[in-house]
């Protein structure tokens, strides 16, 4: 054993790989991505790892692998568990031979995502143990911890972190080369009894699964996370905890040295851990929990003191008396629980009044072709009634002013299914779909088949940047390589778009600006499904070009390359119009929409 400094993403897969873990499938989605890309960087000679196409398959792949006795682990965000959901209610009836942990990293805030919702809610729903978190070091304890009880009793666990767990650093012992668990694979063996599944088989195996999960929460009250901290404690109030929650109430406690508080710490919300909250409800008269998001703990406790007739009050979301959304800061929890306790609480002159944090609103990157791509579409379409119905990626920052190119967006591909609703109710409008290129193979394909086969009236727009660009560059199918390091080949979207029955698709360069307007004009007012695959690669992944200049003698400082795309190399200086050549990448765009040429290249200036 060792001590490293580590990001609790990191711990998470090294832990997996201490476990002996076989495979490891996933689909990028902050805060949980470096998990899998760790695991790619240090993983054994034993492990395959994959980004797959969305979480419907990274689920079927790590399955397929547990069924033959290999261990597993599943990486997603909170949002891919519902692409997921599919398999996995049904793998809940069939069971796994290999351990398979499912990580979902949970997004309190939220951060980074469209919803807040909890995994431990969809724990309980789908009768899957749970484990939570409260710090790296022990997230990295509950990877192995779960392994193991997942392969005991033949069930996918999850692991819940949130971004406060993933993204955090702590000091972690982790263990050497020669204490990693060295997992023998039996391999498939055939039994249509066991993974055929069918009512009958369903019928038994829930029955078991209810049996299991009784079992589960007794041996869970004993398991080392789950605990009580001052457990002698005679005050008649008393917290309960879990996650990054717990952590902070350790540090406001730490505050108030003369209170010995009772803390009852759930680490396993699901199956719930009842036999050793029973003395601890007994013991208080209130308890206030402290959970993110949904009051899993609280309904727990509460349910346990209506069966049992044990009076005590359980206070929190339910009762009003914690946040019912949102993440939990410390001073958050400073507050709730100095008013809990009746305490005073002292202000901090330091932190009185803090100046106002400047407004830092997201934007497309400088030079990013996504803004050339909607500027396009926008100015081909001036004066016509349309919708642009966006999706999940970089280009959902299209919706800011003053491109304002995104009217919808709900979930990953659903862009192409709402424009579809919309044409059908208002043939009138001329309807758009925005989808990138990661996101087209994830989970666009299918809404593309819909509008074929139903004879929709829209038109595709595929912004094509040859990553994934969001959640951190990572490839997929178009990119011509794998998590593995091997150059495939590329799978085409135009090909894919004609094989599904789409018979105009256009791939136009966007910076390329008059032949894009012209093919966005050309394209829309044709009949059917029609495809413009907008390719230019993210600015990230390829060197800058020489960066532009605003020639002073030239500008009549309209300030049109300002008001219209929104560049944020542009800005005024001094009441003149200036471009930041530490921002600039020499995409152009600017030039050509001046109306009197002053932006140049900075050598041709």
């Amino acid at each position: 054993m060792h001590n490293e400094f580590m990001m609790g993403n990191q711990a998470i897969a090294m832990a997996a790989i201490a476990a002996g873990v076989n495979l490891v499938s996933g689909y990028p989605g902050t805060p949980s991505s470096e998990v899998l890309e760790t695991v790619a960087k240090k993983r054994l000679d034993n492990c395959y790892v994959e980004w797959s196409v969305n979480e419907k398959s990274a689920m079927e792949v790590a399955a397929g692998a547990a069924y033959t006795g290999a261990r597993t682990m599943v990486t997603m965000k909170q949002v891919g568990l519902n692409v997921a959901s599919d398999p996995l209610m049904s793998l809940e009836y069939i069971g796994v031979k290999g351990g398979m942990v499912v990580l979902v990293a949970d997004d309190p805030g939220p951060i980074s995502s469209q919803t807040e919702q909890d995994t431990r809610t969809f724990a309980i729903y789908s009768k899957l143990p749970c484990f939570d978190p409260s710090s790296v070091e022990e997230a990295y304890q509950m990877v192995i911890d779960a392994f193991d009880y997942s392969e005991k009793y033949h069930t996918p666990v999850f692991l819940r972190p949130t971004t406060r767990v993933c993204h955090a650093y702590q000091s972690v012992l982790i263990r050497d080369e020669e204490e990693y668990h060295l997992n023998s694979i039996e391999g498939f063996v055939k039994d249509s009894k066991k993974w055929v599944i069918f009512p009958r088989l369903s019928n038994i195996n829930h029955r078991l699964i209810e049996e299991r999960n009784d079992e589960l929460s007794t041996v869970f009250s004993s398991y080392s996370a789950n605990k009580i901290i001052n457990k002698d404690s005679q005050k008649l109030k008393a917290i309960a905890a879990s996650g990054i929650c717990y952590s902070y109430v350790l540090d406001v406690l730490e505050e108030i040295k003369t209170e010995e508080i009772a803390v009852l710490k759930v680490s396993t919300p699901f199956p719930f851990p009842y036999d050793l909250t029973r003395d601890f409800l007994k013991n208080h008269d209130e308890v206030l929990c402290f959970e993110e998001l949904d009051p899993v703990i609280e309904r727990a406790l509460d349910h346990q003191c209506g069966i049992e007739g044990i009076s005590c009050k359980v206070r929190g979301k339910l009762t009003k008396d914690s946040i019912r959304s949102g993440e939990y800061s410390i001073d958050l929890v400073r507050e709730k629980i100095y008013n809990y306790l009746g305490l005073e609480l002292k202000e901090d002159k330091a932190s009185v009044n803090p100046p106002e944090l400047p407004v830092r609103p997201p934007v497309l990157c400088a030079g990013c072709p996504h803004r050339a791509s909607f500027y396009a579409v926008k100015q081909a379409m001036k004066g016509k009634k349309t919708i642009y119905c966006g999706d999940i990626g970089c280009y959902t920052l299209g919706n800011a002013m003053p491109l304002d190119m995104v009217d919808t967006c709900l979930c990953m591909g659903a862009g192409l299914g709402i424009a579809q609703g919309v044409n059908h109710i208002e043939p009138d409008t001329v309807c758009f779909a925005f989808v990138g290129d990661s996101t087209f193979f994830a989970s666009a394909i299918t809404g593309v088949v819909n509008a074929v086969y139903n004879q929709a009236d829209m038109t595709l727009i595929v912004l094509d940047n040859s990553t994934t660009a969001m959640t951190g560059h990572q490839p997929h199918p178009g990119t011509g390589r794998t998590m593995m390091g091997d150059i495939v080949n590329k799978i085409s979207i135009e090909a894919v778009l004609k094989g599904i029955g789409v018979e105009v698709v256009k791939t136009v360069d966007p910076l390329d600006y008059e032949l894009a307007v012209d093919t966005v004009k050309e394209v829309a007012n044709l009949p059917g499904v029609k495809a413009i695959i907008f390719k230019s690669p993210c600015i990230a992944i390829v060197k800058p070009n020489e960066p532009y200049k605003v020639c002073q003698g030239d500008c009549i400082n309209c300030k049109r390359c300002i008001n219209e795309i929104g560049c944020p190399a542009i800005f005024i200086d001094n009441g003149k119009v200036t471009i930041d050549n530490s921002l600039c990448t020499g995409c152009g765009l600017c030039s050509k929409i001046c109306p009197v040429t002053a932006i140049r290249k900075a050598g041709e200036a």
